[in-house]
């Protein structure tokens, strides 16, 4: 066709076009439809390349189909352009009919937006209606408009590049380009249509053949399901009562299926558990919580719920899936405790130590408190009691903390009475010597006696945790200066007692700093202020008096 001199085409030229719409109005699926829209330009429009645009869901434009140029069509198929950029292109430049043509004098504009593009050399026109390998000619594809109306919403655009005859297309060039995009608008449009109808009708086909195996799967899910299973009453005042239960429900809490139908989830649950089953929604709801067993021990178990019903319009259901996962959270429990403690020697350990002493914290120094209290003529905080005070409209609370009990401590210098959180870190001294001399067996055996000693010299609620190597920390809430100080004088002299390990009496010392937490303090400043009072302690005693032994 592009040899053609207009205003006569020759017949051949029409079959070709004619052809060229047949194909993409035949084509089996909506990419076929698309590559088919792009070899179409190039062999019955006369263009050496081609490239379909099509619009996205979110309005952007992604390139779905590239013909005369496999290189091109490598390296910018499925990339997208922005719609901002695609909006711009199409109202610049020549307007031919519904075309749009953007000189090379015009295009260089374009160069660096979003738009996926292919860059072609050549000389510099030498005529006037010569193409220059930077022209650039778009398309544009509508959707047909409705109730009479000429276009509806942009389908993407159709862009072409170097017509065969070197020369800008004439009347009948732009004429068979506009009449073909919208010939493939249409074609687009058919196909994406039938596309939808069929993944319609296979999953409505796939649905009805679920609901036809459903009915008689269900039975027998139901009936020999490994785990436990049971239907409810959902509403009314018999809400959740246990209309059947299958028998590896049964099983699992030695209950005849007659006997569980006395029942309700409620009047089978611990009763710690009653919350998390009110909290679970009817509705795809689930819960980890305990049932009672016919012999008054309780399992574990997973609690799910859905809700079927007995016809479209008829009552509905609880389903209720119950799995035992006693043995999961026996293991979940065993893992916890490893990850928060020391493998040698039980105690807790440092990740352990950092949350426990976060936990009592907070980022409110107690010296702000006191002045906000000022402020409003009223304490906020009784830090006795850690309650909070309205302090009426307009004024806003404290922070996170309004109930927590902030966390004082003694002054420096003088113990003036006040009761606070102690840190104590302990380092023993003349450990090394020991795993040296005896070796790490021997040293691990120190370890976990001392871990031991440490524990047994403190108080039912404090924290003993071994913070790394010979480190340990002890927590000890409501201790005085004084009290801090003979807790300990009390745990050097049970540390300095003979150990026996690896069938020999060894000894070592320990040295020990007392630190303070109150709010304000992170938890690792709590940690290295004692560690520095340690340190402080460790080298005011001689060397030789470092160690028992």
């Amino acid at each position: 066709m592009e040899t053609e001199s207009e205003p006569y085409v020759r017949l051949a030229s029409l079959r070709q076009l004619h052809q060229a719409m047949a194909e993409m109005n035949t084509a089996r699926s909506l990419a076929d439809t698309l590559q088919t829209v792009a070899d179409g330009v190039v062999h019955a429009l006369g263009y050496e390349m081609a490239c379909v645009n099509l619009v996205r869901a979110d309005g952007d434009l992604v390139v779905a189909a590239l013909a005369g140029n496999s290189a091109a069509e490598a390296l910018i198929t499925g990339r997208v352009g922005s719609r901002d950029s695609w909006e711009r292109r199409l109202t610049m430049g020549e307007q031919w009919g519904d075309l749009v043509f953007i000189p090379h004098s015009e295009g260089w504009v374009l160069d660096d937006d979003d738009v996926p593009q292919w860059f072609t050399d050549g000389p510099e026109p030498r005529f006037e209606d010569e193409w220059h390998p930077s022209d650039r000619l778009f398309a544009p594809m509508y959707t047909p408009g409705a109730q009479g109306g000429s276009y509806g919403e942009l389908l993407g655009v159709l862009s072409v590049d170097r017509p065969r005859n070197g020369r800008r297309p004439g009347a009948w060039g732009r004429e068979a380009l506009q009449m073909y995009a919208f010939q493939a608008a249409i074609a687009i449009s058919n196909a994406r249509l039938r596309s939808n109808m069929q993944r319609a009708l296979v999953r409505l086909e796939r649905e009805q053949q679920a609901l036809r195996a459903s009915e008689e799967s269900f039975r027998q899910a139901f009936e020999y399901a490994p785990s436990g299973m049971a239907i409810a009453e959902m509403g009314g005042d018999q809400h959740g009562r246990i209309l059947r239960s299958n028998d590896a429900l049964c099983r699992l809490l030695g209950r005849p299926a007659s006997a569980m139908r006395r029942y309700s989830f409620s009047d089978l649950v611990h009763p710690e558990d009653i919350g998390t089953l009110l909290r679970t929604s009817a509705e795809g709801g689930r819960a980890e919580l305990r049932l009672g067993r016919r012999d008054g021990t309780y399992v574990w178990v997973s609690l799910r719920n859905s809700v079927v019903a007995d016809a479209a319009d008829g009552p509905r259901f609880l389903l209720t899936h119950v799995e035992d996962i006693e043995e999961r959270k026996r293991r979940e429990l065993q893992l916890a405790h490893r990850a928060s403690h020391d493998s040698l020697t039980g105690l807790p350990n440092s990740a352990e130590l950092r949350s426990r002493l976060s936990a009592r914290l907070c980022r409110r120094p107690t010296h702000a408190l006191e002045s906000l209290d000022a402020a409003y003529g009223h304490p906020s905080h009784d830090l006795s009691t850690g309650h909070g005070f309205d302090f009426g409209p307009g004024v806003e609370a404290y922070d996170a903390f309004d109930h927590h009990v902030h966390t004082s401590a003694p002054e420096d210098g003088h113990d003036d009475g006040t009761k606070g959180l102690a840190v104590l870190f302990c380092d023993l001294d003349g450990f090394k010597s020991i795993n040296d001399r005896f070796g790490h067996n021997a040293g691990d055996a120190v370890l976990i006696e001392v871990a031991r000693r440490l524990s047994r010299g403190v108080r039912d609620g404090d924290t003993v945790a071994r913070l790394g190597g010979d480190e340990f920390v002890i927590l000890a809430d409501g201790l005085g200066k004084a009290d801090a100080q003979d807790l300990a004088v009390r745990l050097r002299n049970e540390i300095i007692q003979p150990i026996r390990a690896e069938g020999r009496a060894v000894r070592v010392g320990a040295s020990f700093g007392i630190g303070w937490a109150h709010c304000g303090m992170t938890a690792d400043e709590v940690l290295k202020s004692a560690d520095e009072r340690m340190y402080v302690e460790k080298r005011s005693r001689p060397k030789q008096h470092r160690r028992a032994g």
